[in-house]
C-alpha cells in the first residue's frame, strides 16, 4: 500500500538515485537504479559464465552485494562501476571453479599415488599420522603471517584468490605470491623435519 504514495523516481538520474539510496537506505531507490542496468549485468554474466542459469543466479548475487559494496566506495559513474563489479564477480566465479577442478584433480592424483605407493602396503599407524599432522601444523606456524593466512584460507577454507584478496585486503597477485612462497617454505620445512 505504501508504494502508492511514493514519489515517481523514474526520472531521477543515476546519481540522484544513488544519493537517495545512500541517504535514506530505502530499497526502491536501489531497485530502480539496478533495473536500468540489469540487461547489461545479465549480458556480461552470460558472456563470462557461458550459462543462462548461472548468469541469472549471478545477477541476483550481484544485486545483494551492491547493498554492502555501495557504502564502501565513492562511485563517480554507476554504470561503469557496476560493469567492473559484474566482471570481477564473474572472474571470481570462474577462478573458484578452476580452483575446485584443480583440487579435484589433485585429489585424484593423490589417490593414484596412494594406491601405487609402498606406503599402501605398509600404512602409517596412528602415531605416524599424528606426527605428520603435528609437523605440518608446526611448519605452518613458522610461515610469515601473510603466507600462513593465505595457505589456511586457500587449502583449509577453500577460498579462491579473489576471496582471499578481499578478506586480507591485498591484491590477487600478492595472494598468489604468498601461496607459492608459503608452499615452497612448507615443503622445505617438512623435508627438514623428515630428515
Amino acid at each position: 500500500m505504501l508504494h502508492l504514495f511514493r514519489k515517481d523516481i523514474s526520472g531521477y538520474t543515476d546519481q540522484e538515485l544513488l544519493t537517495a539510496y545512500l541517504r535514506k537506505k530505502e530499497q526502491y531507490f536501489l531497485a530502480e537504479l539496478f533495473t536500468r542496468y540489469t540487461h547489461m549485468v545479465y549480458g556480461v554474466c552470460v558472456k563470462y559464465l557461458k550459462s543462462t542459469d548461472d548468469a541469472s543466479d549471478a545477477v541476483m548475487t550481484i544485486y545483494e552485494k551492491l547493498e554492502k559494496d555501495l557504502h564502501r566506495h565513492k562511485i563517480v559513474r554507476f554504470s561503469t562501476w557496476l560493469y567492473v563489479i559484474t566482471k570481477n564477480h564473474c572472474l571470481g566465479e570462474l577462478r573458484s571453479r578452476q580452483s575446485q577442478t584443480r583440487k579435484h584433480e589433485r585429489w585424484q592424483i593423490d589417490q593414484v599415488v596412494f594406491m601405487e605407493s609402498e606406503d599402501f602396503l605398509h600404512p602409517l599407524d596412528d602415531d605416524e599420522k599424528e606426527l605428520q599432522h603435528d609437523q605440518l601444523k608446526k611448519c605452518i606456524e613458522q610461515l610469515k603471517i601473510e603466507q600462513r593466512n593465505c595457505i589456511e584460507l586457500f587449502y583449509f577454507n577453500n577460498k579462491c584468490y579473489l576471496e582471499i584478496a578481499e578478506k586480507l585486503n591485498m591484491k590477487e597477485k600478492s595472494v598468489k605470491s604468498h601461496l607459492q612462497n608459503g608452499k615452497r617454505n612448507l615443503k622445505i620445512c617438512l623435508e627438514e623435519n623428515h630428515e
